[in-house]
């Protein structure tokens, strides 16, 4: 049953008043499943970098939900059809987006369940309040799954433009602080058009799409990859390597009982059923740091040693590459560490280790951003573009890093 619209209107920092537009959208919100995105931040361990990095996907989910109400608006504008029902599916598909993400967002995203990305666990969640309120979201879960006919609909919930990727650079740069990432989402989704049933941005727009581009390049090397970040979430990956290591061979691990469940059993695709689902659902950053807490004394000297690291911010080292590591360097710090604490090859390995990390700003071979001129013809932004870096941004770049203590562990 849906109830009746009874609170209207969300204060929000980046917007201000976000109101909630219909029965359905509040009901969702007011769901448990969507209420535990309070407890999920929004931007993994970033708050060791950023202190004030401790939003929510709760605040994303609504300010996501904002962004495409105008974008809806402004399409329609310009003759755009589109129904209420579409608009409704939109708004749900759009709230809903990310409500799969497990315990601090993609830092853990294959240490809880393997092999299922956060949008499968989403659409599990999706259809199962598609159960709940009588096929209400059946509309929503076609554009979620980006089958809906009218395809500029999907572009607006999944593509290089959509109101997903607009607010996270936008809020993500406010709460970091980190100015050079704040875009003018506003000003975007003013310059949105359909032409040929895609969704196109006028040329007066490229100048805002090259702002959004460049920042999005920037939001990623400074701070969602940032070399700080990335160690301390390889340090919440590798706690949770060792603490399934040692379950193997003993069942002494304290922790919550949803935790314990997945720590306890291999999930996969082809196993998270309902039941795993409302486990899933009972996760939360909460399990995990309490978790990590009590590990700090674990009578295993790697298991609390990765714990203190991780608690009291005594990180590891990392060095942060444009080409691969220099072997002999790594060799040496490894056995220094080896031999420092007489530990084996595979204790040694956590924490002494290498990997590498690879971005691309823009794809222009998957869903590209394509500017509408006035002569109607449709041209990549890439090339549309007289800013230099633009076509820079298409390659691929691959970093290289090596984590090791600083002196002892």
């Amino acid at each position: 049953m849906i109830e009746s619209n009874k609170l209207k209107f969300f204060n929000d920092p980046i917007y201000g008043f976000i109101r909630i537009p219909n029965a359905l959208v509040y009901s969702l919100i007011e769901e448990p499943y969507f209420q535990r995105l309070r407890r999920i931040s929004q931007m993994g361990m970033s708050y060791l970098v950023y202190p004030g990095a401790h939003h929510t996907r709760f605040h994303h989910a609504l300010g996501s939900m904002h962004l495409m109400e105008k974008a809806v608006q402004v399409l329609r504008l310009k003759d755009v059809e589109i129904t209420t029902e579409e608009e409704d599916g939109l708004l749900v598909a759009i709230l809903l987006h990310d409500i799969g993400h497990g315990p601090f967002s993609h830092a853990m995203e294959h240490s809880i369940v393997s092999g299922i990305a956060h949008e499968e666990i989403s659409l599990h969640f999706m259809e199962k309040l598609n159960m709940k309120f009588n096929g209400s979201l059946t509309l929503a879960l076609e554009i979620f799954k980006g089958i809906y006919p009218k395809k500029f609909l999907n572009q607006l919930v999944s593509s290089q433009l959509d109101m997903d990727r607009l607010d996270y650079l936008k809020r993500d740069s406010f709460y970091t602080g980190v100015a050079e990432g704040n875009i003018n989402s506003e000003r975007l989704i003013t310059m949105l058009n359909v032409h040929n049933g895609e969704l196109v941005v006028e040329e007066k727009g490229i100048y805002s799409v090259e702002k959004f581009l460049m920042a999005r390049r920037f939001m990623y090397w400074q701070v969602y990859l940032h070399k700080t970040s990335l160690v301390a979430e390889q340090l919440l990956s590798k706690i949770f390597d060792r603490v399934k290591e040692l379950m193997e061979k003993e069942n002494t691990i304290q922790c919550s009982e949803a935790l314990y469940y997945f720590l306890n059993n291999k999930i996969s695709q082809q196993n998270f059923d309902d039941n795993v689902l409302q486990k899933f659902a009972q996760l939360d950053d909460v399990d995990i740091l309490s978790a990590i807490k009590s590990w700090q004394s674990h009578p295993d000297f790697v298991l609390s040693k990765l714990c203190r690291m991780l608690i009291d911010r005594k990180l590891l080292e990392i060095k942060l590459k444009n080409k691969p590591l220099n072997r002999p360097k790594f060799d040496e710090r490894f056995k220094t560490i080896k031999k420092r604490h007489n530990l084996s090859d595979e204790d040694t390995s956590y924490f002494v280790f290498k990997g590498e990390i690879k971005n691309r700003a823009y794809d222009q071979e998957k869903q590209n951003i394509n500017i509408l001129k006035p002569n109607k013809k449709l041209i990549d932004v890439a090339k549309a573009s007289d800013h230099l870096n633009l076509k820079a941004l298409s390659n691929t770049v691959t970093k290289y890093y090596m984590c090791y203590p600083k002196e002892s562990v």
